[in-house]
């Protein structure tokens, strides 16, 4: 954001009183963090003044010298009708409100409502105007295919076109102020997509993460909120908390499937009310950052059962990414290979190893549970063991054996699914055998040895059973 205001688009206050209108300002800057803010007491100035800056924003005063509201909300409608307007009036007037709704107006207010009133009605306001821009912006990111800062994603290696609209979709909505959910599998990467948000988002800030995994409510309120000296027994320092460490940059929260319903419930206002309360003090302070949080849990799902809170749920859930597993990204595997390989060798010292032909064939057969994590750890075994020029298998094997059969122990009779059930005719043992070969070599790619290792026989074993099938 330009200079770190907020909104990105300017407010412009119009009204001929001066005191007025530093009042308005002063109050939406305290209750609401707006800072980006342009005043106008010369309603005759007010197009050229849209013209001269980017305005989103315009909060009108009904009655003016030289031209009146209505005449200027008139002049905003047919030149800038993008620019969205509230209108003001000293005086509670029912018509006058419906035929300025009429003229595209976003709300009235009377200048003797109730200041809360009136900032809710602002906050709404650029709400929906960040909206609009975000789906405007989406709908061009998809009809032009391209991404503008493709460098902020240089550390995620990857040619999968849904990962690629998932970067196209975080340049879109990087600059919004509201949270942004990132769910996925462990090990998926979450962190990288929350870093390449982070610098896409133009904040002057850090990126701060947490993982709340296991905190408990007391625990997650200091880490986050921090406190005041005398808090409680043994705060003898006042701590600034992580939300203050991240003012100007990012809050990345995560796993934040395991937060308890009380932290959840203080979650919720930080994000409401964009504002809370260290530790053994009365006074609020505003959160100054963009808060992003991850999980590797359903959190629909959770939310139904009731262990995460529906209003939270749908708060998150303003921006959303699913990050897909690697297992359906296998067009990934051989270039992370590569990537981890130059990685490995250069952490350790060593000459990057050549891969064998069929280390991407047999990786292409295992379901990845740990992901891209998973990947990198058995490139780093290999790599490291590494002596000869050509990488061995062998620590890839053990890796893939250790992992299958860790999953095979933990599935329970219930859980084992029979594929002949509800089959009117069984096949026979030399027709089931058949099959099971022609999916084993399908799945290697052809690689007899692969293939092999997948049904659990010998090559020869194998080999014999081709040539019958053949």
């Amino acid at each position: 954001m330009s200079e770190n205001l907020y909104p990105p688009f300017g407010i412009l206050l119009v009204d001929d009183e001066p005191a007025w209108i530093l009042s308005l300002s002063v109050s939406l800057e305290r209750c609401a963090g707006i800072t980006n803010i342009i005043t106008c007491t010369d309603s005759r100035e007010v197009i050229k003044t849209i013209e001269r800056q980017e305005i989103g924003l315009v909060i009108l005063d009904l009655v003016m010298p030289h031209l009146g509201g209505e005449e200027v909300l008139a002049l905003i409608r047919e030149q800038h009708p993008e620019i969205t307007t509230i209108v003001i009036s000293g005086m509670n007037q029912l018509e006058t409100a419906v035929r300025c709704m009429k003229m595209g107006a976003f709300d009235y207010y009377v200048k003797t409502d109730d200041e809360d009133r009136l900032i809710n009605g602002v906050m709404r306001a650029i709400s929906m105007i960040e909206l609009k821009r975000e789906n405007r912006e989406m709908s061009n990111r998809i009809l032009d295919g391209s991404l503008k800062h493709p460098k902020a994603f240089a550390g995620i290696v990857t040619t999968n076109r849904a990962m690629h609209a998932i970067f196209a979709y975080i340049e879109a909505v990087a600059q919004s102020p509201q949270p942004l959910l990132i769910s996925g599998e462990s090990g998926v990467g979450k962190e990288q997509i929350a870093q390449a948000a982070h610098v896409l988002s133009g904040c002057r800030g850090p990126l701060v993460a947490v993982n709340v995994a296991g905190l408990d409510d007391s625990v997650f309120a200091d880490t986050l909120f921090g406190h005041v000296r005398g808090a409680f027994t043994g705060a003898e320092q006042a701590r600034r908390g992580m939300v203050e460490e991240a003012a100007d940059g990012t809050l990345f929260l995560d796993e934040i499937g395991d937060l308890s319903i009380p932290s959840q419930v203080k979650l919720l206002r930080l994000l409401q009310e964009g504002e809370y309360f260290p530790l053994g003090s009365d006074r609020p302070k505003r959160i100054k950052a963009r808060v992003i949080v991850a999980t590797h849990q359903d959190l629909a799902a959770k939310q139904s059962a009731g262990t995460f809170r529906r209003d939270l749920y749908y708060r998150l859930c303003t921006h959303h990414i699913q990050v897909p597993p690697l297992r359906e990204r296998q067009e990934d595997i051989p270039l992370l290979l590569d990537h981890f390989l130059k990685e490995a060798a250069g952490a350790l010292g060593k000459k990057k190893p050549t891969p064998p032909k069929e280390l991407v064939q047999l990786l292409a057969t295992y379901k990845f549970p740990g992901n891209v994590r998973e990947l990198r750890a058995m490139v780093y075994d290999a790599v490291s063991i590494h002596r000869d020029r050509i990488l061995s298998m062998e620590s890839f094997l053990k890796a893939i054996d250790r992992q299958d059969g860790q999953r095979i122990e933990l599935l329970s009779p219930p859980q084992r699914h029979n594929l002949f059930g509800g089959i009117e005719r069984l096949p026979t043992f030399s027709e089931a055998a058949d099959l099971l070969v022609t999916e084993a070599m399908s799945r290697a790619n052809g690689n007899q040895s692969i293939a092999a290792r997948l049904l659990g026989i010998t090559q020869s074993a194998l080999c014999k059973r081709l040539k019958r099938v053949k």
